[in-house]
């Protein structure tokens, strides 16, 4: 077997885990593309190694151990087949006359999940409930509503057992994940970019397993990931404009070993603190070119008891420009430089975001981060909310208004 860069980060650790960071429903076409962009002489290796990552034949024999999915990533799916969703949709429709099209964009929703978790189902299986997990988000513009997220969340996780919900680490996400750990309801907490809110949400989630210890909740097949978004930290404006106002110049390693060091320092506050939460990282990018060769310290130098979720555009540069890579448990390492700590310890930004102290839970909607990130993650799911409501005038005949 010709062993590929993503098998040998798996060999780091054997709790290092790799989730699919898309909808499963476009794994296919997303190898397809690959394969046929790949030099001839690499296309018969490359497509023996990319289907190890998901084996749709046997899924339990599967590299990747869950998956991740949200609003856009679903809108990809729908898009990714467009006659099939489009018949669906309008069957939906059809089927169920004078509902509004924020139901029907939800039941589509619920489909795209669904289908994606039957796919992950025979992982899940195979390991006993510890693997094979899919992450349905809640909607993004519930950000602020404690009572509508802990709702729709027991809704999406009544699709299957394989059901893990993504909570946003908003000020209100923070009870969220309490009240669904204390219903042995996995969780899966995003739009999290700072030590102050994986410090709040860990914590939530080991009193919420208490809460189910003294209810007697069967708690044998819960977990609870906390995902870092890294990137997102590290090229929000804030971070620039604090630091140019500073007459500090900020290169693009200096602001990589942020989010190295910030991830670095969360892996270790869990793992210390005996939390029972595991820290995913996301928003990965790629780079630098070190002597001549290409590397990927996003994910190098947090390798380790993690969790990676990778979607297209992180998995491309790492087989098309790292597939010689070599790695190291690095997440253990203290080797970030002293004049890049020295750097942003100047910086209000740096200085709130690396420090389980440095907000107030009250001020997690506030961070740039969050706001830009939330905003995204609305506006996608608008688009899908939007392509149903074309699939309605269709239907019906009739002009739907626009959503606002």
């Amino acid at each position: 077997m010709n062993e590929s860069v993503l098998e040998r980060l798996t060999q780091v650790n054997p709790d290092l885990e790799v989730w699919w960071d898309s909808s499963p429903l476009v794994f296919d076409s997303w190898v397809k593309s690959m394969v046929a962009d790949a030099p001839e002489d690499k296309k018969i290796i490359l497509e023996e190694q990319l289907n190890r990552i998901f084996d749709l034949d046997d899924p339990a024999q599967s590299l990747v151990r869950g998956c991740t999915t949200n609003p856009p990533l679903s809108l990809t799916a729908v898009k990714n087949d467009p006659d099939t969703w489009n018949e669906w949709i309008d069957d939906l429709i059809a089927s169920n006359p004078g509902l509004s099209r924020e139901e029907y964009f939800w039941l589509t929703y619920k489909e795209v999940i669904r289908r994606g978790a039957e796919m992950m189902m025979p992982i899940w299986e195979a390991s006993g409930g510890r693997f094979g997990y899919i992450s349905g988000q809640l909607d993004p513009r519930l950000l602020t509503d404690t009572a509508k997220m802990v709702e729709t969340a027991q809704e999406i996780r009544a699709i299957a057992p394989n059901l893990m919900i993504k909570v946003p680490a908003s000020t209100e996400g923070v009870e969220v994940v309490r009240t669904l750990t204390s219903m042995a309801i996995p969780t899966n907490v995003t739009t999290c970019f700072t030590m102050a809110q994986i410090w709040a949400v860990a914590n939530a989630a080991a009193e919420g397993v208490e809460i189910a210890k003294k209810n007697d909740v069967e708690m044998g097949k819960w977990r609870a990931v906390i995902t870092m978004m890294i990137g997102r930290l590290t090229e929000n404006p804030a971070l620039e404009q604090q630091a140019q106002r500073r007459g500090i110049q900020l290169s693009w390693a200096d602001k990589h070993w942020l989010g190295i060091y910030v991830f670095r320092k969360a892996f270790h506050l869990l793992r210390d603190n005996a939390l029972p939460s595991k820290m995913l990282a996301c928003s990965m990018r790629h780079g630098p070119l070190v002597g001549g060769k290409y590397h990927f310290w996003d994910i190098e130098k947090i390798a380790g008891e993690i969790v990676y979720t990778m979607p297209p555009y992180v998995l491309e540069p790492l087989f098309n420009k790292c597939g010689e890579l070599n790695f190291e448990e690095e997440i253990l390492y203290e080797d970030i430089p002293y004049e890049v700590i020295d750097k942003m310890s100047k910086i209000p930004y740096v200085l709130q975001s690396w420090d389980e102290n440095g907000m107030e839970v009250d001020q997690f909607n506030s961070h740039p981060a969050t706001i830009a990130t939330a905003e995204t993650f609305s506006n996608a799911s608008i688009g899908l909310e939007r392509y149903v409501g074309k699939r309605m005038a269709v239907v019906t005949g009739k002009e739907v208004e626009p959503v606002a």
